[in-house]
């Protein structure tokens, strides 16, 4: 991956300094392997077709590339006090992002998720980091509602990203709306055209990237939907409506709770884990928690219904992050602060890590290291950053 200006000013400002050296790791318990047919999907990527047709007739579309020439907000750069072991590069949000007590970044997918290193990684002309985020009702409330941010990656373009409200469609085809989408968002993954988003209790919600609609940015911040003949968004001026839904079923034992995702390209699939504690916990299972791989059909998207090809009963809790690629699998504890890293056949490891990490993504590389991006949610220490990935396992 080439350097972009930011992080060749994080270079100069010594970011990277003393961080070649690999973090401790220690041997640690590793998953065995449960029934995967125990496992399966239902999809159902037509759901919403004639109303989000009419709101594409009534509102028009904005591709990619447009949304981005539109960026609106200047990404920062990796604060020199920030350190971790095989940090290649990254940033942060702009100071109110950064911040703010009422929005929280979770998920993360990039470009090279969705289409690979073809034509460097660009999606409609656009090297990309995708986040997702949840909204609360004032700094202690509720989940209100969900975005993403998408975030130029290329040297070609500015450091800038754009926020996109992610929104439910409603109504008929003669009278097409659509409402607010409060979910946590805690994993994110990116393939082909579909943006997948982990919807906790029931699987995922599926959106399509080529169906961005264009919405009027006054109003009221609490206006949402139609107003008359206009569309209000919140104040923003892309909404992503939802096209499907994942729906998820187990057989045997109790329902996966969807805390986070991740896409892997080389087995062609998405890999969920579950946010669960030993004991004690009254917002979250008490139980061991599970990673179940999901395999994608030959066309690109889930079959009508799939059945997991993978299912693993995990030896860690309080799991924000998966990741897997070629056989191998990362698990990311926000309670423990660590890092593990796990091949079948093979003894775990266990790395110290980051506080308040989320989600892991997978970054090919033809001509560099392969990467792992991730982030931190934290209000004010909000770093989202890549670590080449054999720095922690993953020769």
């Amino acid at each position: 991956m080439s350097l972009h200006r930011l992080a060749k000013a994080a270079l100069a400002a010594g970011v990277l300094a003393g961080l070649a050296a690999a973090p401790a790791s220690a041997a640690a318990a590793a998953p065995s392997t449960l029934p995967a047919d125990q496992y399966t999907l239902t999809a159902n990527y037509n759901q919403f077709d004639a109303v989000n047709s009419a709101l594409v007739s009534k509102l028009g579309t904005a591709a990619v590339h447009t949304v981005m020439e539109n960026a609106n907000h200047d990404r920062t750069a990796l604060p020199s006090s920030f350190s971790v072991a095989g940090l290649e590069t990254g940033f942060r949000f702009d100071s109110g992002d950064n911040s703010d007590c009422t929005n929280y970044p979770q998920g993360i997918t990039t470009s090279r998720d969705a289409v690979g290193t073809a034509n460097g990684g660009n999606y409609d002309g656009h090297q990309l980091i995708a986040v997702s985020w949840y909204t609360k009702d004032g700094c202690d409330g509720g989940q209100q509602r969900s975005r993403i941010t998408l975030v130029d990656w290329d040297a070609d373009y500015p450091n800038a990203y754009r926020k996109i409200l992610l929104v439910e469609p409603t109504g008929t085809a003669d009278a097409p709306n659509f409402k607010d989408i409060p979910i946590h968002a805690g994993g994110m993954s990116w393939y082909g055209d579909y943006l997948y988003v982990a919807d906790t209790g029931k699987g995922m919600r599926v959106f399509d990237m080529r169906k961005i609609l264009k919405t009027n940015t006054g109003g009221t911040a609490d206006q949402i939907g139609q107003s008359g003949s206009t569309y209000y968004a919140h104040n923003y001026a892309y909404v992503l409506p939802q096209v499907g839904t994942i729906s998820s079923k187990t057989t045997s034992g109790t329902n996966l709770a969807w805390s986070s995702i991740s896409l892997d390209r080389v087995s062609k699939s998405i890999v969920m884990t579950e946010y669960t504690c030993s004991s004690g916990c009254t917002d979250y299972p008490n139980r061991a928690p599970r990673a179940i791989r999901y395999p994608f059909a030959s066309a690109g998207t889930f079959a009508a219904t799939t059945t997991a090809s993978q299912a693993l009963q995990l030896p860690w809790y309080k799991l924000n992050g998966v990741a897997s690629h070629n056989g191998r699998w990362w698990f990311q504890s926000s309670g423990s602060k660590q890092l593990y890293y796990w091949k079948p056949s093979a003894a775990s490891q266990t790395f110290s890590w980051v506080s308040s990490g989320e989600s892991i993504s997978y970054w090919e590389d033809d001509t560099a290291a392969d990467l792992l991006w991730t982030l931190q949610e934290g209000a004010g220490n909000r770093n989202v950053f890549a670590v080449t990935q054999a720095t922690y396992g993953g020769g």
